[in-house]
């Protein structure tokens, strides 16, 4: 599924199926990956709303360059549940 992902979306994807979790991710790698794979939308509040297949995630994007843990777990949920996982090595 990951076939018409850019290399440098399925190498955020991989770093986001990485167990433990990367803590270097940067929010604009993700961005970019969460708009290749479904509609992205911002928000009035700041917030934005991400809706891959069926699935609809609300994220919060942090103040600063990287994104927390807890949500990269949330992101890994959503693309996972899409049918979206970092192609086997």
């Amino acid at each position: 599924m990951t076939e018409h992902l850019s290399e440098a979306h399925r190498t955020t994807l991989g770093h986001l199926d990485r167990h433990p979790t990367t803590h270097n991710l940067e929010w604009h790698d993700v961005r970019s990956l969460l708009e290749a794979v479904g509609d992205v939308t911002e928000e009035h509040n700041g917030k934005v709303r991400v809706t891959v297949g069926d699935q609809t995630l609300t994220i919060t994007p942090p103040r600063h360059k990287d994104v927390d843990e807890s949500t990269l777990l949330e992101i890994r949920r959503l693309l996972h549940a899409a049918g979206y996982r970092a192609d086997p090595e």
